[in-house]
Formats: C-alpha cells, sequence, structure tokens
C-alpha cells in the first residue's frame, strides 16, 4: 500500500491523527510496562509500604493504586487506528459519518457545531475542529504534510 495513502487511513473521522495517539504510538503503553516489570523486580512495594510510615512519604501509600493505574496504561494500546477497527467500538462520530457516508466530518456542514464532537473537547481542546477546518480547505494529503494537532487549548 501507498504511504501516504496509508497515513491518509490513519485520520480519524473526527479528524484527529490516530498516528500522533498515545496509545497507538505504543511508548506510553510500553513505558508503563517496563516501569511496571522494574517496580515488581525491586519490591518497590516494600519500600512504599516502609516509607509510607513516615510523614515525608505519605503520598506511598498509594502505591498501589499507582501500580494498578500503570497497569491501565499498558491497556491502552491500539495499533489498527479508527478506520481499521481500532478505536472505541461505540464511537457516536464514527457511526454518524458512516451512516452518512462521509470520508470525515469534513465533508459535513455541520461539523462546528456537532454535539457529538464535543465529546472530545476534555482530551483534545479545539484540535479536532482545526485540524477538519484544515482538511476541509487543503485536503487529507496537504492536512498530513503540515503539523497535525492533538491538543489545542480551546478559547472560550
Amino acid at each position: 500500500m501507498n504511504e501516504k495513502l496509508e497515513d491518509q487511513n490513519l485520520i480519524a473521522y473526527c479528524g484527529l491523527n490516530c498516528a500522533d495517539c498515545h496509545g497507538y504510538s505504543g511508548i506510553i503503553p510500553d513505558l508503563a510496562r517496563d516501569l511496571r516489570k522494574e517496580l515488581r523486580q525491586i519490591k518497590y512495594d516494600k519500600f512504599a509500604s516502609f516509607i509510607s510510615t513516615y510523614p515525608f512519604g505519605k503520598d506511598f501509600e498509594k502505591y498501589e493504586e499507582c501500580y494498578k493505574v500503570l497497569g491501565a496504561m499498558v491497556k491502552f494500546r491500539c495499533k489498527r487506528g479508527c478506520r481499521n477497527g481500532g478505536g472505541s467500538p461505540f464511537c457516536k462520530i464514527r457511526k454518524c459519518a458512516e451512516k452518512k457516508e462521509l470520508d470525515g466530518c469534513w465533508e459535513c456542514d455541520e461539523y462546528k457545531e456537532c454535539k457529538k464532537l464535543q465529546f472530545l473537547e476534555p482530551v483534545h481542546g479545539d484540535a479536532h475542529i482545526k485540524n477538519i477546518s484544515k482538511i476541509k480547505k487543503m485536503g487529507k494529503t496537504e492536512f498530513l504534510i503540515g503539523k497535525t494537532l492533538w491538543y489545542n487549548k480551546k478559547k472560550e
């Protein structure tokens, strides 16, 4: 498959680039896995339990919770991208675009006011809206040549 076409398949319906996602790149899941392994090998739970008994070590009382969160981070991995069966199977944005037979939200005139896209704001700000506007104006190939946004602070 053409490399550029393959990259275009990583543009989610919402305008985000799956290649920018920590789940797709695997960097965070791999680091979390490696840290958990190291913590187990050196029996860090013993250290955390001991140090948490001192006033300066109170934060270590939450060690088990931290270790559990690292485990959840290990599982947050997606190698397929939204268009290839990755991401949430319940994504209302994807379902809407597929139902309307759209390549992405950039083909919809209602994207700036779309309630479904608001779901992304807590994690992405308005990056997806800026990306959609850029794709609408320039096309997917030009979009990928430039900088794609994963997060952009939304102006209130």
